[in-house]
């Protein structure tokens, strides 16, 4: 019952793949995302488990079919959100706009994975659903090496490392990151805890409130996405209804048009590196303090 989708990019999605030994279930709508979407919500509506592969910064074009079609339904198709996040390829190209696009979305689950394995996991999750679900993941490969993923859980995240002086709360790509800005804090002697945080909708309340707790009410968010609407954003949000005393900084994207460069690179220069990263929370939190 499987059914892929993609709007002119089989091969840069990697669905060519399925094209060839499923010819029968694929289908490309060329360059007409605002129809790959209308198109799986009526094979979801049908019985079938469409998955529409499609570049973050070309899903922006299917905004209305999303909210209209899918989650007003709301039907059980899968947007696999390719290329999410800083690609590098010009102003037009960057997808860093689809978790807040995705989140004022009512009825759409949002997940990150942290690398290839957590993806495939998260793939097999979604299919498991009966509602609008949307993975996103980078271009480049996370280097984070998970032997055994642990079992996706629907919004809850995974701590990863433990540590009392504050929470990390990273979104995908940037678990990595997270883990190596809390080795740099490590070595002068502050302790961090790192949750790959899994998901951007519904975000994990309950160890948002745990971390408050444990960690001396520091919490520190970490996508790479803008902030504007962001994960981070609605984790404060929710930190603030409850009236919790608490400190968050969140580090994100600023909501402008990224240029032409390597990711890396453009990530430095924005903050998203693992130094950048462990100095920000140093200066608001450590600077003087006798580690």
């Amino acid at each position: 019952s499987i059914v892929a989708i993609t709007a002119a990019r089989a091969e840069g999605t990697g669905v060519s793949r399925f094209r060839k030994q499923f010819p029968e279930r694929f289908f490309d709508t060329a360059i007409a995302e605002q129809h790959a979407a209308g198109l799986a919500a009526g094979l979801a509506a049908g019985g079938k488990k469409p998955i529409f592969a499609v570049y973050s910064t070309f899903m922006q074009r299917a905004y209305d079919q999303i909210i209209e079609d899918i989650c007003m339904q709301p039907l059980p198709v899968i947007l696999a959100i390719d290329r999410a996040g800083v690609v590098g390829d010009g102003y037009s190209h960057q997808g860093i706009f689809d978790i807040a696009l995705l989140r004022s979305a009512p009825n759409m689950s949002i997940l990150a994975p942290a690398n290839a394995a957590e993806l495939q996991l998260m793939l097999e999750f979604a299919l498991t659903l009966h509602m609008p679900v949307a993975i996103r993941y980078p271009r480049d490969a996370a280097s984070l090496s998970l032997a055994a993923p642990t079992p996706i859980e629907y919004g809850k995240g995974l701590v990863i490392q433990e540590g009392q002086d504050l929470a990390i709360f990273a979104l995908g790509s940037m678990v990595t990151v997270a883990l190596e800005a809390a080795e740099l804090l490590h070595k002068e002697g502050i302790e961090a805890r790192v949750i790959n945080a899994r998901f951007a909708a519904p975000i994990d309340t309950e160890s948002l409130r745990q971390a408050v707790s444990d960690c001396q009410a520091r919490v520190v968010t970490i996508e790479e996405g803008i902030q504007n609407g962001g994960f981070g954003e609605a984790c404060l949000s929710f930190l603030a209804e409850q009236e919790l005393s608490v400190d968050v900084e969140i580090i994100a994207l600023p909501q402008k048009f990224l240029p032409h460069g390597k990711r890396s690179t453009i990530l430095a220069t924005n903050g998203l590196d693992a130094e950048s990263v462990a100095k920000r929370i140093q200066k608001k939190w450590f600077m003087g303090d006798q580690q």
